[in-house]
């Protein structure tokens, strides 16, 4: 019988259960103990699924950090890399990131070009991702290092114009981005645009820092949420009632 691949799982995820949470474990921000046991508390919280990567990588523990993440729970931990260089074969899959937000084909299409080989020899399940930053009311990290203006925030017909093209281009998913340290969420009407012109899987983060924001975004039309500092701030048996 065919192995069940990540995607299948996320959507076998949303087909049965709803909306869900995704956690985002940041290496830079969090040692591997830390990580190990938000995990954990995630997988018991009733989350999809763990993102594991950072905007700009500044230590050489990422695949030691991975593998005490990886022994702490069974959730799929799926690698959200900036660049070519945060790949390894201890993940399960990869998020694929092309920046469609952005005018740098470096982030269109030039680090995937260096990445594909190294995807394929690892053996990393690739899962092709619309990844769009809207603008959050500060400059955030990821806007500063891919030199990338966000969509403004009160555009959403161009939010849902670029996952439209992602959706043409063949893509599994749209991701819409905030970014590390918001000021704001991604916008509910950017969401509902969105929602109303495609029908991949959209996946929400950045400037989620309570309740109210994940209940809002999944009204709008989010499949999953992606949270991080959430996590620790909401006790565990509140998380499963977030959505």
């Amino acid at each position: 019988m065919p192995t069940e691949t990540v995607f299948q799982r996320l959507l076998a995820f949303r087909r049965d259960r709803g909306p869900g949470l995704i956690v985002l474990l940041d290496p830079d921000r969090t040692d591997a103990t830390a990580m190990a046991a938000l995990a954990a508390r995630a997988e018991n919280a009733g989350a999809a699924a763990i993102l594991y990567g950072t905007s700009y990588l500044t230590g050489n523990h990422f695949e030691e950090s991975l593998r005490k993440v990886k022994s702490a729970t069974t959730l799929p931990v799926v690698l959200f890399p900036s660049n070519s260089r945060q790949l390894t074969a201890e993940a399960d899959a990869v998020l694929l990131l092309s920046l469609l937000s952005s005018r740098n084909p470096q982030y269109l299409i030039g680090e995937h070009v260096i990445a594909a080989p190294i995807i394929k020899h690892l053996r990393l399940e690739a899962i092709a991702t619309g990844y769009l930053l809207i603008s959050s009311g500060r400059m955030t990290t990821a806007e500063f290092m891919s030199g990338s203006p966000p969509i403004p925030r009160d555009k959403p017909e161009l939010v849902a114009a670029h996952a439209l093209a992602a959706e043409q281009l063949g893509m599994k998913c749209v991701y819409l981005e905030a970014g590390s340290g918001a000021e704001f969420p991604v916008p509910a009407e950017a969401i509902a645009a969105t929602r109303h012109e495609i029908s991949l899987p959209i996946l929400v983060g950045g400037g989620i820092r309570t309740p109210e924001q994940v209940q809002t975004a999944v009204k709008a039309g989010a499949d999953f949420i992606v949270i991080g500092t959430l996590l620790e701030q909401v006790p565990s048996t509140e998380l499963t009632s977030l959505l």
